[in-house]
């Protein structure tokens, strides 16, 4: 748990034509005190600034502080970013989970890269996952009243023995008295399942699957949903970890073993309501459900889902934003090699449009040393690796996953997991590099004439 006293709220966007651009808000003012009432976090901040009538004390540039009221609508924003959603410190981990991607890193990058996120504060805002094994009694009081719902759980097991096995914490066991918490507060949470194969899999997953469905029912069902994710493993992970890398047969075990389950929670609730993550049928070779199967797509922050709906809407909008012809243009577009045969439909519509050439760079992670590699892991260490002595004429086309954004940064300066900069790579692979987000950014740059683009 975070000792940190809270701290001012460091402004670092003020919106324009909002109430705190009138206000004559500035990036780089610090936000004291609501109503005299110190802000711990982003949450805090959003429940006091409900009022209609705030007194703020607010730190300048300068040093010099201010109180400035002001009267506003009900729940109105003041328009007002921060540099970060916690102005009191992060709350880490305290587990040791030997399939912790943090461990499995390579020393002497970027501090950020091993802080170890466990803040049900941040779940709670943005859906990241939490173990629930760090939290004295005020944190579940707060949550309690504030009604902080849904909370994204990291559950792994359900048997006290095996979780606390797998979190290396004694504190792990009591996940079962934790789900009883929140179905007796009426409180919800999206549950995962990293599978471990010889540790959680086979009649411990059944078993865990079967434990999170007894709180999949009433009124407001405790464990709205569940998914179930394959270990990923590096080459830089701890020796004598007791893990194993799943294999195509050990996915296809899983996929089968799921699917059965899934048909009994179809029956008794209705919805599916445990989810195979996308990696499974990318590793065993399989095709991915349709999109009518994932619903309304519950657990799409953990990749259930994730491919099928980014192949439809890319369907939807080839429709109206893909012309018959363009300017010569030949691009190569990167993506993990674990998304190859899921993405060629899309390759193929694109290279549909007269003059228009792109090629996929289909790419492992020599750096992770996997064989398999999703796209959001592929570093600039392997991107120059494997396409250094490849044509790459008009550029590349690299989706955002990849990339972590740097504050008040261009896109060419957003870094890579291994710390390369995009204009790092774009210098040694001396060829322009333009960054996609989402079906639509991937059109558009399609389309963008190569005379718009240059090496930095």
């Amino acid at each position: 748990m975070s000792t940190l006293a809270i701290q001012p709220a460091l402004v670092t966007q003020v919106r324009p034509d909002s109430i705190a651009a009138e206000l004559g808000f500035e990036p780089g003012d610090r936000l004291v005190a609501i109503n005299d009432q110190r802000p711990r976090d982003l949450i805090d901040y959003q429940f006091l600034c409900a009022d209609e009538l705030l007194t703020l004390e607010v730190l300048d540039t300068h040093g010099q502080t201010h109180q400035v009221e002001l009267e506003k609508d009900a729940d109105e924003d003041l328009g007002l970013e921060f540099e970060t959603a916690l102005f009191d410190g992060l709350i880490q981990c305290n587990n040791r989970c030997p399939f912790c991607f943090i461990d499995q890193q390579p020393p002497g990058k970027r501090d950020t890269l091993y802080l170890k996120d466990d803040d049900y504060r941040l779940s709670f805002l943005y859906g990241s996952y939490l173990t629930l094994t760090n939290l004295p009694q005020r944190e579940w009081d707060r949550i309690a009243q504030l009604r902080l719902s849904p909370l994204y759980v990291s559950v792994h097991a359900t048997e006290p023995a095996v979780r606390s096995r797998l979190l290396k914490n004694p504190r792990a066991g009591k996940l079962l008295e934790q789900l009883q918490w929140f179905q007796e507060h009426r409180l919800q949470i999206h549950a995962q399942v990293v599978v471990c194969p010889g540790i959680n899999d086979e009649t411990h997953l059944n078993q865990t699957l079967s434990d999170l469905a007894r709180f999949h029912q009433g009124e407001v069902p405790a464990v709205l949903s569940a998914a179930v994710v394959p270990v990923g493993l590096t080459r830089f992970r701890p020796q004598e970890d007791a893990l194993t890398p799943v294999t195509p047969a050990k996915a296809r075990e899983v996929i089968a073993q799921v699917k059965a389950l899934q048909t009994q929670f179809r029956s008794q609730f209705d919805t599916t309501f445990a989810w195979l993550a996308d990696e499974w049928f990318l590793i065993a070779g399989s095709p991915l459900p349709a999109a009518i199967d994932y619903e309304d797509y519950p657990q799409i922050g953990n990749g259930v889902g994730s491919i099928r709906q980014f192949l439809t809407d890319f369907d939807a909008a080839a429709v109206n934003l893909l012309p018959p012809s363009v300017s010569p243009q030949h691009y190569v577009w990167v993506v993990g090699n674990a998304v190859e045969q899921a993405f060629q439909p899309i390759l193929a519509r694109l290279n549909q449009v007269e003059s228009l050439t792109v090629e996929m760079a289909a790419l492992n992670s020599d750096y992770w040393g996997q064989a398999i590699t999703v796209t959001g892991l592929l570093t600039g260490h392997d991107l120059i690796l494997q396409l250094r002595d490849h044509p790459l004429s008009d550029g590349l086309l690299l989706p955002s996953i990849m990339l972590k954004p740097q504050p008040q940064t261009h896109q060419q300066d957003w870094l890579f997991l291994d710390d390369m900069s995009v204009a790092q790579v774009s210098r040694a692979l001396n060829c322009p590099i333009q960054v996609i987000d989402g079906v639509e950014g991937l059109i558009q740059a399609c389309l963008t004439d190569r005379n718009e683009t240059s090496p930095s």
